[in-house]
């Protein structure tokens, strides 16, 4: 109409909050593939991503080239993109858009010195069964220390927005899961052997005792840990625990059906490439978009995958009940719609450990722990920060408003 201007188109962003045709930088392509560096070194090649400005194509080989990643291969269709790649080039978010004029060299070296890698420091513990077990530390040794038990075979930068906070005051550690990150042959796996590993990456840092903080699986662990050596444990953090109770175990639809197939993937390579694609397919749905290209990890490969399943189905098939008889101070954490772990897993647990507070927030699983949002964060770093002595007996719980603790 005459007079009138014209409504601005909607305006569209990708995944990382940028304009879908702004130029990408060199700095911003090497944050991203330094972020996807461990899905990157474990995927059959050759792996494609959707990226069809061919100068943008040229940084991305390079980038490739100048940080030693795996190659990657630039095509301008996603159509014939597997689940992987679709995964890669989300995060990414390349498709048309061109590359930006930059000084490479001066946006790679800023890039890794912000990266997960730049900031903490890696060392590679040696553990039972001739295992490494990568490891990365942050924050002042002579802190008091944070052991981050993250959910099985996640990589370490999945925790990194807990490890930027909890660093500021605390020495914060976090081990990757053994032989899922390193080449070697397979050796135990059972949940004696993954506690094993944790306390052989306190000895090797020369750790006397630290608060566990346990995420997911990784809180069986925790608890475990404890009551083996309850002197190397000065407190506890449990967030949505996938608990094992016994016959009687509150269990999600999501936490029986992922038991059953990790099973199969687990008795052989064989079956787990049967299942592959279905356990691949389900986390896949599942996962946040800005973390699926860390939260996939373990599915990568069947044999990826079968190992995982064998070291997940010992730590998901273990009875925490005859562990409960600790008495340290604990947070235990879960939601009222986490469909993932079910919140009574942890309501139980809450009420049988003598020294348990109990906080359920109004939304929450353990796949969203990962995006470290500032009120879940605030809540690990307010327990931290309580001066109470360990033992405190647990209020009886009551129905909880947002963010309320009982």
């Amino acid at each position: 109409m005459h007079g009138c201007a014209r409504p601005s188109p909607p305006l569209r962003l990708d995944r990382s909050g940028c304009r879908v045709n702004d130029p990408v930088t060199a700095g911003q392509l090497t944050t991203a593939l330094l972020a996807a560096q461990p899905l990157l070194s474990v995927l059959p090649q050759p792996v494609r991503v959707h990226c069809a400005d061919p100068g943008t194509a040229d940084l991305l080989a390079d980038l490739v080239r100048r940080l030693d990643l795996p190659p990657l291969t630039a095509v301008a269709d996603a159509g014939g993109l597997g689940p992987f790649e679709r995964v890669l080039s989300g995060f990414l978010g390349l498709a048309d858009r061109p590359a930006a004029g930059q000084d490479v060299g001066t946006a790679v070296a800023a890039a890794r010195a912000a990266d997960f890698t730049g900031w903490t420091k890696r060392v590679d513990v040696p553990a039972a069964g001739g295992a490494v077990l990568p490891t990365y530390t942050a924050g002042d040794p002579t802190r008091p220390a944070v052991v981050v038990v993250s959910a099985c075979g996640m990589p370490a930068r999945l925790v990194e927005g807990w490890l930027r906070p909890l660093a500021q005051e605390h020495f914060v550690v976090v081990s990757e899961t053994r032989e899922l990150f390193t080449d070697g042959p397979a050796g135990p796996a059972d949940v004696p052997t993954q506690v094993d590993d944790l306390f052989a990456v306190m000895d090797h840092l020369g750790l006397a005792e630290a608060h566990l903080l346990g995420l997911c699986g990784g809180a069986v662990l925790a608890v475990v840990a404890a009551d083996r050596a309850p002197d190397r444990v000065s407190s506890l953090s449990l967030w949505h625990g996938d608990f094992d109770l016994g016959d009687d175990s509150p269990k999600t639809d999501h936490q029986r059906n992922l038991q059953a197939l990790m099973a199969m993937a687990a008795d052989s390579e064989k079956q787990a490439a049967s299942v592959h694609a279905v356990l691949a397919h389900t986390m896949l749905g599942v996962a946040p978009p800005l973390l699926a290209h860390l939260v996939v990890y373990p599915y990568a490969r069947p044999d990826l995958l079968h190992r995982y399943c064998v070291l997940n189905g010992h730590i998901m098939a273990a009875d925490l009940r005859p562990h409960l008889g600790i008495g340290h101070r604990t947070l235990v954490v879960t939601s009222e719609d986490d469909a993932t772990a079910h919140p009574d897993g942890s309501r139980v647990v809450a009420d049988r450990l003598a020294g348990a507070t109990l906080t359920v927030l109004p939304h929450g699983d353990h796949l969203s722990l990962f995006r470290a949002e500032p009120h879940v964060v605030d809540l690990a770093l307010r327990f931290l920060a309580d001066p109470r002595t360990p033992g405190v007996p647990p209020e009886e719980h009551h129905p909880l408003q947002e963010g309320s603790t009982s």
